[in-house]
C-alpha cells in the first residue's frame, strides 16, 4: 500500500463532460426502434448507472438477452455516430487535473461507461493524457456497474492507496452510493443535474470542476479530513436547471 499518498478517483458523465442528455437521447432513439416508447426525461434519472442497471428498469429487458444486447448495441451506435460530437467538457476540467499533479494526487477514473466510450470521453475532457491507463476503470472492466461499487473497488485497488486519502467525485447520487460501499467519500458536483437534496450524503457540494479546483485552491477541503457531512460550498451560482430534469 502507498502509504501517505492521496488519491482522486473521478465518475466521468455528468462530472467532467456535460453527457448525461445525449445518453438519455441515444437510449430513447435506440428503444423507440424496437417498440419501446420511453421518455428522455424519463430516463435522464437514470443515467451513472451502467446498461445492465438501466435496461431493466426502462424496458424489463435483461442485457443479457438477444433483445438487450441489440438495443444496448444500438444506443452504442447511435451515441458514437450521432451525439458524441456535441459533447463538451464543463470549465476547467484539464486545469483541475493539472493543478492535483502539482501537488502529486493521484488520480483515477471509475466509471459505468463502456471501454471505448470512455475512452473517447476521456479525450473530449482532456484529461486522457493525465490519467495512466491501468487507473482507468470502466464498465468493461468489471462485473457490475454503478451503485454497486465493483468500479469504484477496482480503481481503488489499482491505486493502493490507504482509503483514508482517497475520495471520490462524481455527480450522481449512484456515485455516492459506490465509493460509501467501497468505504470511501464523496465530493458531488451539480453539473450532471441533481439536486443538492438528492446528494446530501456527499461530504461537499460544488457546481463543477471550475469551482471544485476553486475550492481546492481555497482549502475549502482536503485529505483525511473533509468538510462535515452535508456541508456545502456554492462556488458558483446553482444553474436554472440544479434540480433534476
Amino acid at each position: 500500500m502507498s502509504s501517505g499518498e492521496r488519491a482522486l478517483i473521478f465518475d466521468v458523465d455528468g462530472t467532467l463532460v456535460d453527457s448525461n442528455d445525449a445518453h438519455a437521447a441515444a437510449w430513447a432513439e435506440a428503444l423507440r426502434e424496437f417498440d419501446i416508447d420511453r421518455d428522455v426525461d424519463a430516463i435522464v434519472p437514470l443515467i451513472g448507472m451502467g446498461s445492465d442497471k438501466m435496461l431493466p428498469r426502462m424496458a424489463g429487458v435483461s442485457i443479457d438477452s438477444d433483445l438487450g444486447k441489440r438495443i444496448s448495441a444500438r444506443r452504442a451506435e447511435l451515441f458514437r455516430d450521432v451525439y458524441l460530437d456535441h459533447i463538451q467538457p464543463f470549465p476547467s476540467t484539464r486545469e483541475l487535473f493539472l493543478r492535483l499533479r502539482v501537488d502529486d494526487v493521484r488520480l483515477a477514473i471509475a466509471s459505468s461507461a463502456q471501454e471505448d466510450e470512455l475512452d473517447a470521453l476521456l479525450e473530449i475532457a482532456r484529461v486522457r493524457d493525465l490519467v495512466e491507463p491501468r487507473l482507468t476503470t470502466s464498465k468493461s472492466r468489471v462485473a457490475s456497474s454503478k451503485p454497486d461499487p465493483d468500479s469504484v473497488q477496482a480503481a481503488l485497488d489499482q491505486l493502493d492507496t490507504e482509503p483514508g486519502l482517497t475520495l471520490m467525485v462524481g455527480d450522481s447520487p449512484y456515485d455516492i452510493e459506490a465509493a460509501t460501499r467501497a468505504g470511501l467519500g464523496t465530493i458531488a458536483l451539480r453539473c450532471g443535474g441533481w439536486a443538492d437534496r438528492d446528494l446530501w450524503e456527499s461530504i461537499a457540494i460544488y457546481q463543477d470542476p471550475k469551482a471544485l479546483l476553486a475550492g481546492y485552491e481555497a482549502r475549502e477541503w482536503t485529505w483525511p479530513a473533509a468538510p462535515a457531512r452535508g456541508d456545502t460550498k456554492t462556488g458558483a451560482a446553482p444553474p436554472a436547471n440544479s434540480s433534476m430534469r
